[in-house]
């Protein structure tokens, strides 16, 4: 999941947390929110941590070389 879908999560999560008032028999409209809302945030963080663990924007690229001195194969 990445940081898009995760904006997009907690927006709909908060929508339905904060903004709606409707009941449907059988849910929670609010919980269901809350659990958008929290997920949403959980992969945010998730995808944060994994966006600086490759380098993210600008970060240090490192490039190994490696040199093969071998002569061809017949």
């Amino acid at each position: 999941m990445g940081i898009g879908v995760s904006l997009i999560l907690i927006a709909i999560g908060a929508i339905l947390a904060f903004a709606v008032n409707a009941e449907v028999s059988g849910l929670d409209v609010q919980t269901i929110g809350w659990i958008l809302l929290a997920v949403g945030v959980l992969g945010a963080l998730i995808s944060m941590i994994y966006w600086s663990s490759w380098g993210g924007w600008g970060g240090s690229r490192r490039r190994e070389v490696v040199y093969d001195d071998r002569p061809p194969a017949p």
